[in-house]
């Protein structure tokens, strides 16, 4: 057991230490550095290329990404190198940008065969999309509705919603928010929300916000809407030189 085992805060839930990953041997995550505690709501920001969805794939046990150094641990655990698999038996489960469409089983289908898959709360309402194949053929609220289906029926500790609120008219994403809300943030699951944008924030109110630019956490805050009007007026590089940066609250 390294010294960093043996100094892992056991009040936080993720911790990420100096996080440096690859893809296709381009760097994108170049020393990320953030903590999440039991039941919090976090808000990830960042424009289009920052790493926001390496990050979250990383962090889920993706493959595809290759850890050069650091360290991932979750409810006190080691998982750098933790296959996918087992993080989820953990409690680790990631609702996709854009989850991979499947012909000829249906969301109903595909549900019975997850080990242990809860009832779906009702607060789903009408769930006809259950007999639709698996995001196929469905409209873009439909395959946001069908994730957190999928997502709630594996009865997560932390759940990861990357650009989950992306191309949601205002009725679906109030809907969407409405679920996440009421079925896993009140319910006292932790949660990472993924966001370019950052509308769905205002139905959800995050404890936290963290800013990924080029591949590093440069800035951390607990009034999203700080930072959201600072990115709105002046843009991300605004952040970059924002005094809360250098004198960010410990997280």
């Amino acid at each position: 057991m390294d010294n960093y085992v043996k100094n892992v805060d056991k009040t936080m839930l993720l911790q990420i230490k100096n996080l440096k990953v690859k893809a296709n041997s381009k760097k994108i995550l170049k020393g990320v550095n953030f903590r999440i505690k039991n039941k919090e709501i976090v808000v990830l920001l960042g424009p289009n290329g920052s790493g926001k969805t390496v990050l979250a794939q990383t962090i889920s046990g993706n493959p595809q990404y290759k850890i050069e150094s650091g360290e991932i641990y979750f409810n006190n655990k080691k998982i750098t190198k933790m296959p996918p698999e087992k993080r989820a038996k953990l409690g680790i489960v990631l609702a996709w940008q854009n989850p991979p469409a499947i012909k000829g089983i249906s969301l109903e289908n595909f549900l019975k065969k997850i080990k242990k898959a809860k009832e779906l709360p009702s607060s789903l309402g009408n769930l006809n999309i259950l007999l639709k194949e698996l995001n196929t053929n469905i409209s873009g609220g439909e395959k946001k509705l069908s994730e957190l289906i999928q997502v709630l029926a594996l009865n997560p500790k932390f759940v990861i919603l990357d650009e989950i609120d992306s191309g949601l008219d205002l009725r679906n994403l109030k809907k969407v928010a409405e679920i996440i809300k009421k079925e896993i943030i009140d319910r006292k699951m932790a949660v990472l929300i993924i966001t370019h944008n950052g509308q769905i924030l205002n139905y959800l109110k995050p404890t936290k916000t963290l800013v990924l630019f080029d591949g590093q956490i440069i800035c951390e805050h607990r009034n999203y809407k700080i930072v959201l009007n600072t990115i709105k007026k002046y843009g991300y590089e605004k952040c970059k030189k924002c005094p809360f940066f250098a004198n960010r609250p410990s997280s």
